[in-house]
């Protein structure tokens, strides 16, 4: 089994979990260069905010995309948006990933900036 089919296979089995729970989801995606975040609805059929280093209002205050400091700024991007259509609570799906470095900067700053997971 692949690197890649490993980690597939844990977002699945995440994913699964948490449409039983019917709750939005907030889903992350890591490049070595870039860091993109959205939340779904419970089941999936739309995305009802995102945020990412892509972004124009992130691009602002980043040099580089692929570390930390760019996790955190996309954490209280996410967070912001996300309170600004009225969702305060979210499961959070790490696709697979481990729950260290960037994508922990980015659950951390989004639960400082006020969503619960």
């Amino acid at each position: 089994m692949s690197k890649k089919s490993a980690r597939q296979r844990r977002a699945k089995r995440t994913r699964i979990k948490i449409r039983e729970q019917r709750q939005r989801r907030l889903c992350v995606h890591r490049t070595p260069r870039h860091i993109y975040a959205q939340i779904t609805e419970p089941d999936g059929a739309r995305v009802l905010v995102s945020a990412s280093t892509v972004d124009p209002e992130a691009k602002k205050e980043l040099a580089n995309g692929g570390n930390t400091a760019a996790a955190k700024v996309v954490g209280r991007l996410i967070a912001e948006r996300a309170k600004s259509v009225g969702i305060e609570m979210v499961a959070f799906d790490r696709s697979g990933y481990r729950f260290h470095g960037r994508i922990k900067a980015l659950a951390d700053s989004a639960r400082e900036g006020g969503l619960k997971f």
